[in-house]
């Protein structure tokens, strides 16, 4: 691929678009300086590590191959950047020679959010005449056995941007009528952007029930989330699926997730509860925002949700420059590589309870303390009940049940 040096930077909203700057490689460093009619706007779209200023700026750690976080956060991650990397290599081309500016030309304009990044390099793309789940689910197997699959670049264009380690695909989705179309950035009327996901190598057989089962459990918990359903295909098997929050109709919405916001390696995170609230009172400047991110803390213990790390809690900011907690997602039952939370407790990752829920509303002010713990505990004590409603099979449902009834007695 041709050198790429300089890379202009976009905020498309759908019906309004503004160039925010500019991002220039040299010297295995990126440089990013905002244009001054963007400073003029006054949108904020990264105010920890990237404040409006009219100087040169440069990131403060390399985690994100030297990018600032905001825009590391339109990269794929995971199953997406693994479809970028086996259709590379198919051209004969070494994904270590790609340099970060190379794979923000490929994001193009479809990628999370609202940042948009030109020039775009569409050249691995295009696009499927019709959605079948059970061919995707198929066809994501073999990429995750390193087989050879005739798909790669359908996969990549439903894949889009999107991050984490399970194949996951963009759909347009009527619920009227039920239909699924391949993701396009302009859906016709009576579409909505949703994702859907497939299982990983490792996953249960009724991951999908798992989730659904978990997102009907957070909702009675106090906790906003977006849309989501289970998909059927045509062999009987199911899928879960949940409505963007990026996107709002054909209208998107700029998005940050906190691993990028506060330049959190979450791989390696040191990322505790006590950050996330503070990150969400600076941007949402109101003290609800602790008793939201408190109500999640609580449900990640309880449901035992350790994959609870710093890409998993997202911002979202609008037009206006306005910000607020995005609706939460990924949240179902999960262990860690090592055993503890991802993101810790005042500062307890293995076994966090009730005395550290209460330590941390205490250090913040949340008067609603025992109220939110309460009703978590009491509804997540049900998980038999949500489980039954959702098809979970018997050892998911009796392994899990176990696990929650331990991480009640904390």
């Amino acid at each position: 691929m041709k050198d790429l040096e300089r890379m202009a930077v976009s905020l498309n909203f759908g019906d309004q678009t503004f160039e925010v700057g500019e991002l220039v490689s040299k010297d295995q460093k990126i440089f990013f300086k905002y244009y001054p009619d963007f400073l003029d706007a006054g949108l904020p779209i990264s105010p920890i590590k990237m404040p409006l200023s009219d100087e040169i700026l440069v990131p403060d750690i390399q985690v994100f191959d030297s990018l600032f976080g905001v825009f590391n956060d339109s990269l794929p991650d995971g199953w997406g950047r693994l479809l970028i990397d086996r259709a590379l290599f198919a051209r004969k081309i070494n994904p270590e020679n790609i340099t970060p500016l190379h794979r923000l030309s490929l994001v193009g304009n479809g990628g999370m959010g609202a940042l948009t990044y030109h020039p775009a390099n569409d050249q691995l793309t295009e696009e499927l005449e019709l959605i079948k789940l059970d061919l995707i689910a198929e066809e994501t197997k073999k990429i995750l056995a390193g087989e050879e699959t005739k798909y790669i670049e359908e996969l990549i264009n439903l894949a889009g941007s999107s991050g984490g380690a399970r194949p996951k695909v963009f759909v347009g989705y009527n619920a009227k009528n039920g239909k699924l179309l391949p993701y396009l950035k302009e859906l016709p009327p009576n579409f909505e952007h949703w994702l859907i996901k497939f299982s990983s190598s490792s996953d249960p057989n009724d991951i999908a029930q798992i989730e659904y089962a978990y997102y009907k459990m957070a909702i009675d918990a106090g906790i906003e989330m977006s849309d989501c359903q289970l998909f059927e295909g045509q062999s009987g098997r199911v899928y879960f699926g949940t409505k963007r929050f990026d996107r709002l109709g054909n209208q998107r919405i700029h998005l940050h997730s906190a691993a990028g916001l506060m330049h959190d390696n979450f791989r390696l995170s040191n990322m505790d509860y006590g950050h996330l609230m503070d990150a969400a009172f600076q941007l949402e400047k109101h003290v609800g925002a602790y008793s939201k991110i408190l109500r999640l803390a609580a449900f990640n213990i309880y449901a035992h949700n350790r994959d609870d790390h710093s890409k998993n809690f997202s911002f979202l900011m609008d037009a206006r420059g306005n910000w607020k907690l995005a609706p939460a997602y990924d949240l179902t039952f999960s262990f860690s590589s090592h055993g503890y939370h991802s993101t810790t407790v005042v500062g307890e990752g293995k076994s966090p309870g009730k005395k550290q829920l209460l330590e941390l509303a205490k250090i913040f002010g949340v008067k609603d303390v025992d109220e939110i713990i309460n009703q978590v505990k009491e509804v997540v004590s049900r998980w038999n009940q949500y489980a039954e409603e959702s098809g979970v099979g018997k050892y998911s449902k009796e392994r899990i049940k176990e696990a929650i009834t331990r991480r009640l007695a904390f």
